[in-house]
């Protein structure tokens, strides 16, 4: 069988699948499962072209390895075969730990454990089935091989990952503001002293890149719109959780009824947490919501019907935490709205923040290699100051409640 095809993408054309191993990870039930997952989780209520699955990112991530692979060996960057392989395998497997709705899921059902956890060790299982085949891609994954550029290619803070869904994502989402040049920061990649580098041409497409990441933070992933419907879910999913440790027995698929039925602090990464994992995706949750609407426990149905329906709540963001005062008033009054006790009202009222940091100075850094041989953080080597202001944490906090309070 001719596993070596060709993928067509709306993004950038014909993808190759690179080695026959590819293939057949592609053709594993637990990366099948990442059609059923949604890249941008809820964003779609607010652009509804966003409806691209991890499965194709996990593609785009990996066409887009090869091609930086191509530019590294034509700078004379030495990337064996069995390098190249391992890549390409710890770039598609990199997110096929995520859950459904995958924030959400971490602050409900799943909350000990973070998705990048599960990922390693379905890589791991996957090895073992594999017959130790994917142990380089575990090791450039952990950043546990010898060559810390083939992990920063991986994962680091200009990685085929943020390249690609940022190009996606401003692609599906139809945002300008989100769009890069990928195409350009590839072609200006290189390899100094064992560091990932952008050569000094390449600077300006690094500035682009920054700013982008930012305006897609506050245009698509913490929209106010998107937060509050994130949000309802998170509270929707506590309430029913609440409610099967209470006793009930709600509808919900065997994977998901799993995952209400357990304290979360209790979960480990065994094979019955990793056999109902693999089995939840976005239609485990839908479907039970959308058999909730009609629940008795006035707080599962109104919340449900809130995302089926998409009857959100307003959202408003504030420069400083609201005042206790405030928020008791506002929830006295969803008492009376809903009939509702003091206790349910905390999930129809509720207060967050959210952080927005596009470039990190403590993480991998994006390093500028000039022709005289330095070597430079773009914080530093940048003439757009905004890049150290970029650099600090933006911190805003909003009031979540139903429109008309």
């Amino acid at each position: 069988m001719n596993k070596k095809k060709i993928i067509n993408d709306p993004v950038y054309g014909f993808i190759k699948i690179p080695h026959s191993i590819i293939f057949d990870l592609m053709e594993h039930p637990w990366f099948q499962r990442l059609r059923r997952i949604q890249q941008l989780g809820l964003s779609s209520y607010v652009y509804p072209g966003a409806v691209h699955s991890r499965f194709h990112h996990a593609l785009g991530a990996m066409h887009l390895m090869q091609r930086a692979m191509v530019e590294l060996r034509a700078k004379k960057q030495k990337i064996s075969k069995d390098e190249a392989k391992a890549l390409s395998i710890a770039i598609l497997l990199h997110d096929i730990g995520h859950g459904p709705f995958s924030h959400a899921l971490e602050n409900t059902l799943v909350t000990a454990i973070e998705h990048e956890a599960i990922s390693l060790e379905l890589m791991k299982r996957l090895n073992v089935e594999f017959e130790g085949k994917l142990q380089l891609a575990i090791d450039i994954f952990e950043n546990n091989c010898p060559r810390h550029f083939l992990h920063q290619l991986v994962s680091s803070q200009l990685d085929a990952d943020r390249l690609d869904y940022l190009t996606r994502d401003s692609f599906f989402s139809g945002v300008q503001e989100g769009i890069i040049g990928y195409d350009r920061i590839i072609k200006m990649m290189n390899v100094v002293d064992d560091r990932l580098v952008i050569e000094e041409k390449g600077i300006y497409s690094i500035e682009k890149f920054i700013i982008s990441r930012r305006l897609m933070y506050w245009q698509v992933y913490l929209h106010k719109t998107v937060l509050s419907a994130e949000m309802i879910l998170v509270n929707l999913l506590k309430r029913a959780k609440f409610l099967t440790l209470q006793g009930e027995q709600l509808f919900a698929a065997p994977a998901l009824r799993y995952f209400l039925n357990y304290p979360s602090e209790n979960f480990t990464l065994n094979d019955e947490f990793v056999h109902y994992y693999t089995l939840l995706d976005d239609t485990d949750l839908l479907s039970a919501i959308k058999v909730w609407q009609q629940h008795s426990d006035k707080v599962l149905a109104v919340l449900s019907e809130a995302i089926v329906q998409r009857k959100l709540f307003q959202l408003h963001f504030y420069k400083e935490a609201p005042e206790q005062d405030y928020m008791v008033q506002q929830r006295l009054r969803a008492m009376k709205e809903y009939g509702i006790s003091e206790a349910d009202a905390a999930y129809f009222v509720f207060s967050g923040n959210v952080t927005n940091n596009a470039y990190s100075l403590q993480n991998d850094k994006i390093l500028i290699a000039f022709k005289n041989g330095k070597v430079v953080d773009i914080a530093e080597a940048s003439d757009y100051l905004n890049i150290q202001a970029l650099a600090a944490p933006v911190v805003k906090h909003y009031v979540c409640q139903p429109k008309g309070l």
